[in-house]
């Protein structure tokens, strides 16, 4: 079975947060987040520049801090210190920026952590390197390094990468933010892909089309809250809150 082939009961939680709040030094950037997320499902986080996002998907593998609340992730509490290299293996990370190892081919960046942390056979994981370079399109780039590679492939690699521990959970944020507009759309159909194969996803991003499209259920974040939740249908059609309605129209309408 691959890192995109799954047999799930969508029926079981592996994501539940519960009441999280975090602060940094007077900033309260999470202000009691309740979220629970179903095995298979895509929930796509959106909201303004400063809400949130970001600071709470970051909690969910413990590169950022929480003070307070329950974080439980497969049935494995996160606390501090106890359970994180158990999280942060089945729990896998696509950021912003690549943070791919420059002296390192694309190949050694993917196989490094299923060989050192999974105790991965190497020949077995440059095999599953092999495969998700093919799946996400670009296995030629395989014995290359990562500088005389595009921004959209770089971060193909990335998602490679994550998969390549074969995570429970796959984590994007804003994975498409610091790609030229060309690039965004390779990127986003692997994602796509991704999401149709049934593996739980928590994206945070500005795209509205691949919400709109992909997603099974938004959450709309301002000021440390979750204003609103829903079907792509409702929150982009029929939101309840003035406050998402006037964040939509704003980002809609550029």
């Amino acid at each position: 079975m691959t890192p995109f082939e799954s047999n799930i009961d969508r029926n079981v939680d592996i994501v539940i947060a519960r009441d999280v709040f975090k602060t940094f030094e007077s900033f309260e950037a999470l202000k009691g987040i309740n979220l629970t997320v179903k095995k298979g499902e895509v929930v796509v986080i959106i909201g303004p520049s400063g809400s949130g996002k970001s600071t709470f998907i970051r909690t969910l593998n413990r590169l950022e801090g929480f003070d307070r609340g329950e974080i439980v992730i497969d049935g494995v509490r996160l606390e501090d210190g106890a359970n994180l290299d158990t999280i942060r293996r089945e729990v896998g990370m696509v950021f912003q920026n690549f943070n791919l190892f420059p002296h390192l081919t694309v190949l050694q960046n993917i196989t490094l952590a299923p060989v050192k942390v999974r105790k991965m056979d190497p020949q077995v994981a440059e095999r599953l390197a092999l495969e998700l370079l093919k799946r996400v399109g670009i296995v030629e780039q395989a014995h290359k390094y990562p500088g005389s590679l595009s921004g959209g492939q770089q971060q193909r690699v990335a998602i490679a990468r994550a998969l390549a521990m074969q995570p429970k959970v796959m984590l994007f944020d804003e994975p498409t933010s610091a790609l030229d507009p060309e690039m965004v759309n390779e990127v986003l159909a692997v994602m796509k892909e991704l999401a149709l194969s049934g593996m739980t996803m928590i994206v945070v991003t500005h795209e509205m089309g691949f919400a709109r499209e992909v997603a099974d259920r938004i959450i709309f974040f301002d000021q440390g809250r979750i204003v609103e939740e829903g079907s792509p249908d409702k929150i982009f059609k029929t939101p309840s809150e003035e406050r998402t309605r006037a964040f939509l129209g704003q980002i809609l309408s550029h």
